[in-house]
């Protein structure tokens, strides 16, 4: 997993808005969640806790990316079911994940399979991560990233 003060390499993402080929734009802190799964419990209260709190971020000159594994096509319904404001990329192939460190190995129930390990990293204007939080647990957590940033 990348580590605080690494610096992001440049990448693609396919959002909903269309691809980028630059996620990280000049003069602007990035928030990157990783989410397991668009439209799952947890997954949907993690977007829609960042996506109240936007006008917050975007006055702090900050732009929010959620990322899964999932297709645009499922983004696009997961947004408009649930009026996310935030950004939602697709990483199908995972190999942002990977790059990022958060495409782990899970269990449930004993079983072992690959999936998004639920992970938030703060980036500045110059691609430095700033801060990372690992095996986020959902409630408040949007809250306690802008407050965070709120003290930059």
């Amino acid at each position: 997993m990348l580590q605080e003060g690494n610096i992001v390499s440049t990448f693609s993402l396919k959002t909903d808005q269309g691809e980028f080929d630059n996620v990280f734009k000049s003069n602007i802190k990035t928030v990157l969640f990783f989410f397991p799964r668009a439209d799952t419990p947890g997954c949907t209260k993690e977007a829609i806790e960042f996506s109240l709190l936007k006008k917050d971020f975007d006055a702090l000159e900050i732009q929010l990316i959620g990322i899964s594994k999932d297709t645009i096509i499922k983004q696009e319904k997961f947004k408009n079911k649930h009026n996310l404001t935030c950004i939602l990329g697709s990483d199908d192939n995972t190999n942002i994940c990977e790059n990022f460190g958060v495409w782990v190995e899970k269990s449930m129930y004993g079983k072992k399979y690959m999936g998004i390990q639920r992970t938030t990293f703060l980036i500045d204007e110059n691609r430095k991560i700033i801060k990372i939080w690992g095996k986020v647990k959902v409630p408040n957590h949007a809250q306690e990233v802008l407050d965070f940033s709120k003290n930059l």
